[in-house]
């Protein structure tokens, strides 16, 4: 076997190798799963970490940081001596060569292929959106997240020191999945708890947070008693639910919902998305046949028709039991990278495979602030909701957390955040620009200039060419611009200006 780059081979061992694409649950827990074994292993994915996904959206309010929910792939394996770890990006799978292209135009042979790769967002053939309602999937992702809707807050801020007045305070989550539900509760949650008293010209309690599923209930796959439960902790927390309607437009400053003629504008100072997902595009370089959504479809031992060195896990999966479909979340994801790990333990063994049977312990979603919904399977049955399902939600997720540092520091983050309701880690990063902003506040036309030395925040995405005021294009508004004065406080009596 070898591992060329166009120019030289590199010869390695004779014994096995294995190729695992992904660092997410999938391909973390078959690494861990394969460090005993006979066998080399090589771990590809394009980041650098491995990234916590269900907390995610914890990074996309300011609650934890980046760092709290990730860990280096290579930090993770550094005791597993038979396995290495590359950055790089697959391009190319020849399943007849058993070999793999990467970005680098390296080539890398296999034994075993494990493909874990995931999902992105998906936006039903509307692509365009995309810059406008920002998904979760990664730490960029949670980050950008996290640049519009503090950067919502202090525009309003700004805006109302300047002329008395701000855009009303919208945000439009389109998805009543889990991942939805979390963003809705925990934006309501920061909102009305944490940056309350942050602020001297806004009101941050009067956020207004709708949340836009199109199916005819919330947390669809959950139990109907659950769901109840869930509609009444976003209700008690002040998010407006809208079931069996479908968002048909976004753009900057507004979603359109419903079909003509029956449609409704909202008016959205930050729209997020959580309503859609499609496999990783490797799936369909394995040449199978794969589902609706881009997953490979595989048979019990995660085995693609005609491929029994190939093991396809996690969301790239398109796997059934009981005649349902096993849910793309974390759990499946594990156990599907550690038994492919044992189905190649079992070939070098001489035993038989054993098939892949899901193991489900239930699922839980948080709300908010001592607010969630827990249907727990294992060890026992039960339906709870509020505070208990709040606390077992916290400690399954710390338990999960990979890494023992990041545990104590997500657990001491989360102790000290719900004591003191403290300030997280609300930091804008990036540049200064939010889509629905200059929609809703059409009047404001800022100073076109350049930066006015290295360390001035942009206004634009690196991509974008930001041009020097030309004295000799008439400018737009500037007397406006430039008579801007701040109202006077004393002027209304809560001190907060009206949106």
């Amino acid at each position: 076997m070898s591992l060329t780059n166009g120019q030289s081979t590199v010869k390695t061992p004779t014994r096995p190798r294995v190729v695992v694409l992904g660092g997410g649950f999938a391909g973390l827990n078959a690494a861990l799963a394969l460090g005993d074994m006979a066998v080399d292993v090589i771990v590809i994915d394009r980041q650098n970490h491995h990234t916590f996904q269900p907390l995610l959206y914890q990074v996309a309010v300011g609650v934890l940081s980046p760092a709290d929910i990730s860990q280096p792939i290579r930090t993770v394996l550094r005791h597993n001596k038979n396995t290495e770890v590359l950055m790089d990006e697959v391009v190319g799978i020849d399943t007849a060569q058993q070999r793999v292209l990467l970005r680098s135009n390296a080539k890398i042979d296999y034994g075993y292929l494990i493909v874990g790769t995931g999902s992105t967002h998906s936006y039903f053939g509307n692509d365009s959106w995309a810059h406008l309602a920002p998904g979760l999937k990664t730490l960029d992702d949670a980050r950008e997240m996290r640049r519009r809707i503090m950067l919502a807050y202090e525009l309003a801020e700004r805006e109302a020191a300047e002329t008395g007045s701000h855009p009303p305070l919208n945000f439009v989550i389109v998805g009543g999945g889990p991942t939805g539900v979390e963003l809705a509760g925990a934006i309501r949650d920061i909102a009305s708890l944490y940056m309350r008293e942050d602020y001297r010209r806004i009101d941050t309690t009067k956020s207004r947070v709708l949340l836009v599923e199109g199916g005819p209930h919330i947390l669809a796959s959950y139990p109907e008693d659950l769901q109840a439960k869930a509609v009444e902790q976003l209700q008690e927390l002040g998010v407006e639910i809208m079931t069996g309607k479908t968002v048909t437009d976004i753009q900057p400053g507004y979603v359109v919902i419903g079909k003509a003629p029956n449609t409704e504008r909202f008016e959205s100072l930050v729209t997020l998305w959580a309503a859609g997902v499609q496999a990783s595009p490797l799936g369909k370089m394995l040449g199978v046949p794969v589902n609706r959504r881009g997953a490979v479809t595989v048979d019990q031992y995660l085995n693609p028709p005609g491929l029994r060195n190939v093991f396809v896990c996690g969301d790239l999966a398109d796997v059934t039991e009981n005649g349902k479909p096993i849910p793309g979340v974390a759990q499946p994801a594990m156990q599907m990278g550690t038994q492919a790990a044992h189905m190649i333990e079992a070939d070098l063994t001489g035993r038989p495979r054993k098939p892949f049977h899901y193991f489900d312990k239930g699922d839980m979603a948080t709300i908010g602030r001592n607010r969630a919904v827990a249907d727990v399977k294992w060890p026992f049955t039960a339906h709870w909701s509020g505070f208990l399902a709040w606390m077992s939600w916290l400690m399954v997720h710390i338990f999960f957390l990979v890494g023992f540092r990041n545990r104590i520091l997500v657990m001491f983050q989360w102790a000290w955040t719900y004591l003191t309701l403290g300030h997280g880690t609300r930091l804008i990063m990036g540049n200064q620009n939010l889509p629905g902003w200059d929609a809703l506040v059409p009047d404001r036309v800022p100073v076109l200039q350049g930066p006015l030395d290295l360390a001035s925040p942009p206004d634009a995405d690196p991509d974008e060419h930001v041009h020097p005021v030309d004295d000799t294009i008439p400018q737009r508004n500037t007397a406006k611009q430039n008579t801007a004065q701040l109202p006077n406080p004393a002027t209304t009596a809560s001190g907060k200006a009206s949106a």
